[in-house]
């Protein structure tokens, strides 16, 4: 055998099945990026669904909210008209009395 038949010879008997097994081995490997890839694909889109919904009811509340703000403000100028109007009621009658007795 010359030296090139023992060099394909040794090739093929220690290194070739050291390759095919390393190949083997980044296989499974390759695998096991792909299902973990998806399993974070199918998490992600979980998580994006949520945050929707999230931002809905986010949302919805600060529409709830507002709406509250607004009906109270409108209790608060109403109270606030109807403390003008007395105040404005009772000046008017201090200045009637004031008047009656000066009268009498």
């Amino acid at each position: 055998m010359g030296f090139i038949e023992e060099g394909r010879q040794l090739f093929q008997d220690f290194v070739a099945p050291e390759l095919r097994a390393i190949d083997a081995r980044l296989s499974t490997v390759e695998q096991r990026v792909e299902s973990l890839e998806s399993k974070i694909d199918r998490n992600q889109a979980q998580t994006e669904k949520k945050m929707e919904s999230l931002d809905t009811k986010i949302e919805h509340s600060r529409e709830v909210l507002e709406s509250k703000m607004e009906r109270n403000h409108a209790e608060v100028m109403g109270a606030l008209h109807r403390m003008e109007n007395y105040t404005l009621l009772v000046e008017r009658r201090a200045r009637v009395e004031a008047k009656l007795q000066n009268v009498a």
